[in-house]
């Protein structure tokens, strides 16, 4: 069974989430409300889940020395509203009802500039290996909840990052179960 969740409308924040507001986002522009919902999948480093690292890159304190791979992404100014980790566990970054910083240059149908209307929910995984059975419940949910604080938004309306900026993004990539994720939200 899938939990629910609620949504303060007021403060746009998720309650009983972990909170770790960051400091990577800013305002809709003027009359932007939330109408898409983007699923990215991220780990860091590549491959490797848990630990402080994804709070670390939203809050801008990820030391580019800690590893490889984190000199060409620790000054990157970038955010999702949320991440579900691989045991389920939900943490929010962003407002709801502000822009995070999580598509970059992106377009859906004939609008550019997805940050501008869309929520980003952040998956803890990676492009080969299988997304858990906590995540697409918790993902689930969140999505529930969303639609039923924003009602422009709409289960229908759930694509991922690379659906968005195709050739640029893959994730959340072939290891993710659209059908598995469309069973849950019917």
């Amino acid at each position: 069974m899938i939990a629910t969740m609620r949504i303060d409308s007021v403060t746009g924040l998720l309650l009983a989430a972990r909170q770790v507001l960051c400091p990577h986002y800013d305002a809709r522009p003027p009359g932007a409300v939330p109408e898409l919902i983007v699923v990215h999948g991220i780990s860091l480093p590549a491959g490797e889940f848990g630990g402080a690292w994804i709070d670390r890159l939203f809050c801008g304190n990820l030391p580019a020395d800690a590893h490889p791979s984190f000199a060409s992404i620790a000054a990157l100014r970038v955010s999702a509203h949320c991440v579900i980790r691989r045991d389920g566990e939900t943490s929010q970054y962003v407002p709801f009802l502000a822009r995070a910083w999580h598509a970059g240059e992106s377009q859906y149908g004939a609008r550019e500039a997805c940050n501008d209307f869309s929520i980003g929910i952040e998956l803890e995984g990676t492009d080969s290996v299988a997304y858990t059975t906590p995540q697409y419940d918790g993902l689930a949910a969140l999505i529930g909840a969303l639609c039923v604080a924003f009602p422009t938004l709409s289960a229908t309306r759930v694509v991922g990052h690379s659906d968005i900026a195709p050739g640029r993004k893959r994730d959340p990539g072939p290891a993710f179960d659209w059908p598995r994720l469309r069973a849950l939200l019917a």
